[in-house]
């Protein structure tokens, strides 16, 4: 693996229009995403800015995305919300702490799956269960933003609280997140559509509809400015915004914090992963580039780390940054570090222009990003296509609705994997024989076919092992008695890739009783891996001569005993 990326080594200079064009408009974005994502993971808003600075430049060193862009992220910061929130009271010294060595645990992971090539472990995160995890945390999102949108606190108690409490909200603040959230779902819903129809192409139009919400940012803040509302309508601001940078470093955790925070970190970096490279690979696609699943572990590890280092929390893909990006005219990855070094520049001398930010839109802001996040379509899919993933959605969103986020991960995972347990203890079997004047054998339940009298050619479609071998021999069992003239079994195993030390068991003492009964076992189509494992087993060694490379050579076998 190359060290030096080699975008930069054959880096031309025609690209530096595009990506210095992209790099300026993703810093816009960052800025309310950054302070916004910062406030949902319980931290101040600062740090939502410091992660999409030496993140995003390392990332960009170091990946293998031309286009994404990494920094906060929605997901992750409701996960970071979540599993600190039983340690430490939000905003704290202790919580802010954790976030910091929850990112480093999360880094130092992913650089450890990238070294040691562990790119399958994510794997175990299917797409129906990842959709169902971030619906069901978009959801809580979107719900536990409101007091932040309305000014108050609904629902920490009862109904009838909520409704007293929302009888004397601050009037000021409901008009400005209301209104906020309204500005931002029209743009998002017709902004386009309009600026097309009035002549400007469409590319430039989504564009502009992307660029659109930081104009709602800044004319909050300045009618929160202007009219003083903080002071005479309660409106909640961020406030004062540290300039410049923390110092570059990190708080190594203990052994009670690393057994709190190990798992939490784990889930982190497998969502964080799966969720970039969907992203890296879908702009990939667009921009006909490739992905290397490892470097990205690395990558987005080294990134995390570089955040645990900048004071900030963990880190991942953006959609919504990574598709302004290349919009923009990103080239490179340059785009992502002239993105960093404009936030660089914001952090070290304006951020003075935040103290007046009303917390209000910043909440519009999230509602409006995480409801497009509601996957809908891939439920109703798996529905009509396959009950059970359609299930396993369902259950892990509401797992994460009801329960809590790992929990949500952990149901979905488990019934996946249950699933597919289940789906495999019950492998479809076929009796097949042979197409007329042919070597081709189907089923005979589903094609007109010669059978061949006193043989029984048994089809199984899938891997023998301890949930299904069983099964399979019980298969055998009822067919023979259904049938007491036959004295030749062909288990046909061109579906099998394993057959595990169990399996192998039932199926020798299938091939003994069946011999006690003067009936003659025989195998076919066995892959090679298959074979060099049961070739020196007493199975093997008892079946020399009766394992047929095709279905055909064993029925002409059977001919030439029954001659």
């Amino acid at each position: 693996m190359k060290w030096v990326p080699q975008w930069l080594g054959q880096y031309h200079r025609p690209w530096l229009a595009g990506d210095m064009t992209a790099g300026m408009i993703v810093t816009v974005i960052m800025i309310p995403q950054g302070l916004a994502y910062a406030m949902l993971a319980g931290l101040p808003p600062e740090t939502g800015l410091y992660g999409s600075i030496l993140p995003i430049i390392i990332y960009s060193l170091t990946g293998s995305s031309m286009a994404m862009s990494v920094g906060p992220a929605a997901i992750l910061s409701l996960m970071v919300a979540s599993a600190l929130a039983p340690l430490a009271v939000a905003g704290s010294a202790y919580y802010m702490e954790l976030a910091v060595q929850l990112s480093l645990l999360s880094g130092v992971m992913l650089v450890l799956f990238g070294l040691l090539r562990l790119g399958f472990l994510a794997y175990f995160l299917s797409h129906t269960v990842i959709s169902g995890f971030i619906t069901g945390s978009a959801i809580i999102i979107a719900f536990g933003q409101l007091d932040q949108l309305l000014g108050v606190k609904i629902f920490n108690h009862d109904i009838a609280y909520a409704i007293d409490v929302l009888r004397d909200a601050k009037p000021d603040t409901i008009y400005i997140g209301v209104g906020s959230l309204l500005a931002l779902w029209l743009i998002r819903q017709y902004f386009v559509r309009v600026f097309v129809a009035l002549g400007v192409p469409q590319k430039i139009s989504g564009l502009l509809s992307k660029m659109a919400p930081i104009v709602v940012v800044i004319a909050t803040t300045v009618i929160v400015a202007v009219c003083d509302l903080d002071k005479t309508g309660g409106v909640r601001i961020v406030g004062n915004v540290p300039q410049g940078l923390p110092p570059l470093h990190v708080v190594l955790p203990d052994m009670s914090t690393f057994r709190a925070l190990w798992l939490p970190a784990l889930l982190i970096a497998l969502i964080g992963f799966v969720e970039s490279v969907s992203i890296a690979q879908s702009f990939a696609i667009k921009s006909q580039q490739r992905i290397h699943p490892d470097r990205e572990f690395l990558g987005l590890g080294l990134a995390n780390i570089a955040s645990a280092f900048s004071s900030s929390f963990p880190v991942a893909g953006s959609f919504s940054r990574s598709g302004v990006n290349l919009s923009a005219g990103a080239n490179t990855p340059l785009a992502g570090i002239i993105a960093a070094v404009l936030m660089l520049a914001i952090i070290t001398t304006v951020t003075n222009w935040f103290y007046y930010m009303p917390y209000a839109v910043l909440s519009a802001t999230i509602i409006v990003a995480v409801i497009s996040l509601v996957d809908i379509d891939t439920f109703k899919t798996a529905w009509r296509y396959d009950r059970a993933d359609a299930f396993a959605w369902l259950a892990t969103a509401l797992g994460v609705i009801l329960i809590g986020v790992e929990a949500g991960i952990f149901i979905g995972v488990a019934l996946s994997l249950a699933v597919l347990v289940w789906r495999s203890s019950r492998p479809h079997m076929a009796v097949v024989g042979r197409l007329n004047g042919s070597e081709h054998f189907r089923n005979v339940k589903r094609h007109q076919v010669q059978t061949m009298p006193g043989l029984l050619a048994l089809r199984v479609d899938e891997s023998l092992f301890f949930a299904n071998a069983t099964v399979v021999e019980e298969k055998i069992q009822a067919l023979l008695g259904e049938d007491p003239t036959i004295n030749h079994v062909l288990l046909i195993c061109s579906a099998m890739n394993l057959i595990d030390a169990t399996a192998l068991g039932v199926l020798t003492q299938l091939e003994d009783n069946l011999a006690k009964r003067n009936i003659e076992f025989m195998l076919a189509e066995v892959k090679g891996p298959v074979m060099d494992r049961l070739r020196n087993t007493p199975l093997g060694i008892s079946l020399a001569g009766k394992i047929f490379i095709s279905v055909h050579e064993a029925f002409l076998y059977v001919e030439k005993q029954q001659g």
